[in-house]
């Protein structure tokens, strides 16, 4: 096999001391990704290692990834990823996944935090309460969404407009204004599960501004896809970089 040394480097920097049984049964396969994941594609932009793992785990519950996630949640750990971090991450992909598809990868979580060390229930992170999570959650979209909220409300036909207070108060209200990563982060997450999915355009270039609404760019969603690109595909990557273009033009 001839994987680079900045591959082995920045392979060894997640998984230390980790020898994946494939490169033993598939080499050749092995050379090719390990050299595109963990080196061509790693020179592109500047996305801190923490942030780049933690959209990866996001993009691969939404990929119904659990063989390696278990992986990647290791090494997300082993750079300093927080297990608060983790948690959240998997909390958040329950209003944009579903929890019919996250709930195994919530007991993978456990199992993995436990085994080392990690004692559960974490410090909750929660904000709201049932008689605020509304008003906190309609402040929360208000600040991804923009005005646009109020033309939200406006336009909903009146037997689906119990959809939009759901997204208020149960999506933003008791997942998205919760602690422990900051919303300019969740917003890079929310990218990256919807692009994951496949289907979800009219979300995703809804969420390509609300990234740009916090804080976020279009270098920094170019980031984002070009790391998801060897997890999720071309076909995935190719659909985020066309809704970028429409939503975000060079």
């Amino acid at each position: 096999m001839s994987i680079s040394e900045r591959a082995l480097k920045n392979h060894d920097l997640l998984f230390p001391n980790r020898q994946s049984t494939l490169a033993e049964t598939d080499p050749e396969l092995m050379e090719v990704f390990d050299n595109f994941a963990f080196d061509e594609v790693l020179q592109y932009g500047n996305l801190d290692t923490r942030t780049r793992l933690m959209v990866v785990l996001a993009a691969l519950i939404a990929s119904q990834a659990l063989g390696e996630y278990r992986i990647m949640l290791g090494g997300a750990l082993n750079v300093g990823v927080t297990p608060v971090e983790v948690k959240e991450i998997v909390y958040q992909a329950v209003p944009y996944v579903g929890i019919a598809k996250v709930h195994d990868f919530i007991h993978l979580t456990n199992e993995i935090l436990m085994s080392r060390g990690i004692r559960l229930p974490l410090e909750g992170q929660s904000t709201t309460t049932p008689e605020t999570r509304f008003a906190k959650g309609y402040e929360t979209q208000k600040g991804v969404v923009g005005d646009r909220i109020d033309k939200l409300y406006s336009d909903s036909p009146a037997d689906q407009i119990h959809i939009q207070k759901y997204l208020s108060a149960n999506c933003f209200g008791d997942y998205l204004s919760r602690k422990g990563i900051d919303l300019k982060t969740r917003e890079l997450l929310t990218f990256s599960m919807l692009l994951s999915l496949g289907g979800c355009e009219p979300q995703l270039k809804g969420h390509i501004q609300g990234n740009l609404n916090v804080g976020n760019t279009r270098e920094t969603l170019l980031c984002v896809t070009t790391q998801l690109l060897p997890y999720v595909g071309y076909p995935r990557t190719l659909n985020a970089l066309r809704c970028i273009n429409e939503v975000l033009p060079e």
